[in-house]
């Protein structure tokens, strides 16, 4: 059972966490959230509601077995504050498993970890992630190194799923 650390603020892409989040819960799978303080509600941008568990001054990466970062606009506001940049960027480093998708990237490029990297993303920030050094993959699911699992939009979301439920399960 391995404990996945979410990092996600308002205006999240409702469906991009919660159908992962519940494939990794029904899988046996711990999901913790993570924002600027722990017990905030954050708003997806359909609605969904979700109880913040832990702030983000009070985890460590290595506390954590991966890293979940849905899309929407919540990884924008995200990569503001370096701390969730820097949060992201040793998991990144500890080749501990990272999920993104959509927009999740955007955590990836300001951490600078994807020079070199296979990844996909939303259409629209292509081109940043190839300014990032990115390998831009244009598919549902990609897998770089067994490591970071990325898709471009809630249509790739079961072929997300399973991949990132794969390196879980190892």
């Amino acid at each position: 059972m391995a404990k996945v650390a979410t990092v996600i603020t308002n205006m999240f892409e409702d469906v991009e966490f919660t159908d992962p989040a519940k494939a990794m819960r029904d899988a046996g799978h711990e999901v913790f959230t993570i924002e600027n303080e722990a017990g905030n509600q954050v708003e997806g941008k359909h609605g969904e509601k979700v109880k913040i568990n832990y702030a983000i001054d009070d985890v460590k990466s290595e506390d954590f077995d991966a890293l979940f970062i849905p899309g929407g606009f919540s990884p924008d506001l995200l990569r503001a504050d370096d701390r969730f940049v820097n949060f992201t960027k040793a998991f990144m480093d500890a080749r501990k498993p990272v999920f993104a998708i959509c927009h999740g990237p955007q955590l990836l490029i300001s951490a600078k970890t994807l020079d070199g990297r296979g990844a996909t993303g939303y259409k629209s920030i292509r081109v940043d992630m190839e300014n990032a050094g990115a390998i831009y993959k244009d598919e549902e699911v990609f897998v770089c190194q067994n490591q970071l699992v990325t898709s471009r939009t809630p249509d790739d979301i079961p072929a997300f799923n399973r991949e990132l439920l794969k390196l879980l399960d190892k």
